[in-house]
C-alpha cells in the first residue's frame, strides 16, 4: 500500500501511458495504482498544452476558434480515451433491462449508442463555450486547472467504489491512501496557486462532487467502477470545473 511513497517516481511513466498517448519507456513493470500521485501533473502538462495553443490562437482567429482548438488538442494528446468513457457510460447507465450485467456488456460494445452520441456533443458544447468566454490567459489557468484536477477525480472515483468486473482498468487500479493524499496536495497546490484561491477551491469542490455521483451512478447500475467510469470521472470533471470557474470569473 505504500508503493507511491517507497518509491515516488516510478510511476510517471506509468501515468503518462494510461493518460496520453505519449510514447514512454518504463523500467520494468509498476502497478498501475503507482501511477496516482502523478495524475494532477501530467493532467495539468496535458492543459498547459491545449491552452497553449488557444493563447497562441486567439488573436489571430479569435476566441471560439482557439477554444475549439484547444478541446481538439485534449482529445489528441489523451487519444479520445476519456470521451469513449463517457460515451460507453452513458450508453451502459441509459440501457434499460437486464441489470448491471447487461449495462457492461453494452458499455463494451464500441459503438456509439443514442445516449453516448448526446453526451459527446453536449460535452463539446459546454467546453467551447465556457472557454470561450475567458480571455486567452484566462483559457490557458483555467485548462490547466481543470485538466489537473479532473484526473485528481478519477482517483477518488477509484478509491471510492470496488471494480465491477475482474477484468480491465477498472480492476487493475487500486488506489493507496498514500497515493491519493500526495495527488490531492498537488492537485490543491495547482488548482490554488494557477486558478487562485477561491476558484481553485471552487474547482476542488466541483471535481469531488462530480466523482461522488459518478460513484454513486457506478455502484446502483453496474456494481463498481471501470475504466469507462474513470474517464468518465475524469472529462465530466473538466466541463464542470470550466463552467464553474467561467461563472467565478
Amino acid at each position: 500500500m505504500a508503493e507511491p511513497t517507497r518509491r515516488p517516481f516510478a510511476g510517471l511513466t506509468v501515468a503518462i501511458a494510461f493518460l496520453t498517448i505519449v510514447p514512454v519507456r518504463s523500467r520494468g513493470a509498476s502497478p498501475l495504482g503507482t501511477a496516482a500521485p502523478w495524475f494532477p501533473l501530467v493532467g495539468a502538462a496535458v492543459g498547459a498544452c491545449a491552452g497553449g495553443v488557444a493563447y497562441l490562437a486567439a488573436p489571430g482567429l479569435g476566441p471560439a476558434v482557439a477554444a475549439a482548438l484547444a478541446v481538439v488538442v485534449v482529445v489528441a494528446l489523451t487519444g479520445a480515451l476519456h470521451l469513449d468513457g463517457l460515451a460507453d457510460c452513458a450508453d451502459g447507465l441509459g440501457a434499460r433491462g437486464g441489470g448491471a450485467a447487461r449495462r457492461l456488456e453494452v458499455m463494451r460494445d464500441s459503438a456509439n449508442g443514442t445516449f453516448g452520441t448526446l453526451a459527446l456533443g453536449l460535452w463539446l458544447v459546454l467546453a467551447v463555450t465556457a472557454l470561450a468566454g475567458r480571455d486567452r490567459g484566462g483559457a490557458l489557468d483555467a485548462l490547466i486547472v481543470a485538466a489537473a484536477v479532473g484526473r485528481w477525480a478519477a482517483l477518488l472515483h477509484a478509491a471510492g467504489t470496488r471494480p465491477a468486473r475482474r477484468d480491465g482498468l477498472g480492476h487493475g487500479f487500486e488506489v493507496s491512501a498514500g497515493g491519493l493524499a500526495i495527488a490531492t496536495a498537488i492537485a490543491l497546490a495547482i488548482a490554488v496557486l494557477v486558478g487562485g484561491i477561491g476558484p481553485g477551491l471552487a474547482s476542488l469542490a466541483a471535481a469531488a462532487i462530480v466523482a461522488a455521483l459518478v460513484t454513486a451512478a457506478a455502484r446502483r447500475g453496474l456494481g463498481g467502477r471501470t475504466g469507462d467510469t474513470l474517464g468518465a470521472t475524469i472529462v465530466l470533471s473538466e466541463v464542470v470545473i470550466l463552467v464553474v470557474t467561467l461563472g467565478l470569473a
